[in-house]
């Protein structure tokens, strides 16, 4: 039904915009979310879990280790109905120091037929203190919540660590992890955040920061670093080792790859910005199982990156994932992707 119903008239949306699609899918997810019975009514459809699905990693119980990635809820505007779409946990974000708009409009592309995305977003988001009053006002969601930080767009790179530990520093009540994002492509120089020594510094004024307020270091909160597809073997190997020498509790494998594997022909590939959905496909799992083996799967990693089929889900279990997250799948599939995964793990 989603394919051949919903998804037409979400594709033509904004005389095809994209963007008008999702806002406009988010703002019917947060209606929805404030309809008392409409939320328990979704569930029974979509949101039931598989016995023995849960598991717990890096400290955290999940319910079900399918997960809805950062990106697609930045300001965390729908939570309450995520859950009854199947996921087992939230990630959201990414959230900055200062409200910013991002970039400027078209900045997401649909390549339908190669079931890919294409963003130049730039973190487009009200701020991690505007995410904090709204979290506070949730209260108890009832599954993890991840929660993604980036820089500021308008903060030096020399000024990224302060601008990181803000975030942290206000959402440290509210998150069950912590997602520290040094891979978009879509903020100018971040990427230059995964170099072994800049990395470090950042980390390790993060964990400094969440032992600070009781909730962080080995003990608390878990922080998580998420990588970029487009690293070579050693540089995931020297990132890997300033992650493990500081204590991070978990890789994000991975963002979108500025590449345009098997696209470079479409009309759309010269767009700039970040590829997602089946081009990642391959490239994910192979991240994920260097990683795995790498450190001999002693560190946690949560897989993301072209998973529009439940087999897509186990490729990466089965290549060292603990758990894994869907974004452009969504898109494309619509919500029973998620159902087919968790009934795949049974």
């Amino acid at each position: 039904m989603y394919r051949r119903v919903v998804r037409p008239v979400l594709y033509r949306l904004g005389k095809g915009d994209a963007e008008v699609a999702h806002e406009q899918t988010l703002h019917g997810l947060r209606r929805l979310g404030r309809i008392p019975g409409a939320v328990a009514a979704l569930s029974r459809t979509y949101g039931a879990l598989p016995t023995g699905s849960p598991r717990t990693v890096f400290g955290v119980r999940f319910p079900s280790p399918v997960g809805l990635a950062a990106g697609m809820d930045k300001n965390g505007i729908a939570l309450p109905a995520w859950r009854a779409l199947g996921f087992g946990f939230v990630e959201v974000g990414t959230v900055t120091a200062h409200p910013q708009p991002g970039n400027e409009k078209p900045r997401l592309f649909r390549l339908v037929e190669d079931e890919a995305v294409i963003n130049r977003m730039g973190f487009n988001n009200l701020g991690s203190s505007a995410l904090a009053d709204r979290l506070a006002a949730y209260g108890d969601l009832g599954y993890p919540l991840g929660i993604s930080i980036g820089k500021s767009k308008v903060t030096p790179l020399d000024d990224a660590v302060e601008d990181y530990v803000t975030s942290l520093r206000r959402l440290s009540a509210y998150g069950d992890y912590f997602a520290v994002n040094v891979s978009s492509p879509n903020t100018p120089g971040l990427r230059s955040l995964q170099d072994a020594g800049h990395l470090r510094e950042l980390l390790t004024a993060l964990h400094a920061e969440a032992a600070s307020l009781s909730v962080g270091g080995l003990g608390g909160k878990p922080i998580l670093v998420k990588i970029a597809p487009d690293l070579t073997p050693s540089a995931i190997d020297e990132l890997l080792a300033v992650c493990t020498e500081v204590g991070v509790a978990g890789i994000i494998a991975t963002n979108t790859t500025i590449g345009r594997p098997g696209v470079e022909s479409h009309p759309l590939a010269a767009e700039t910005g970040g590829l997602s959905g089946r081009p990642l496909t391959e490239i994910a799992a192979k991240t994920v199982a260097h990683i795995h083996a790498e450190t001999g799967g002693a560190l946690p990693i949560i897989g993301v990156g072209g998973i529009l089929e439940p087999a897509d889900a186990m490729r990466l279990f089965d290549a060292g994932a603990s758990l894994v997250q869907l974004y452009t799948g969504l898109i494309y599939r619509g919500p029973g992707l998620i159902r087919r995964i968790n009934r795949g793990l049974t």
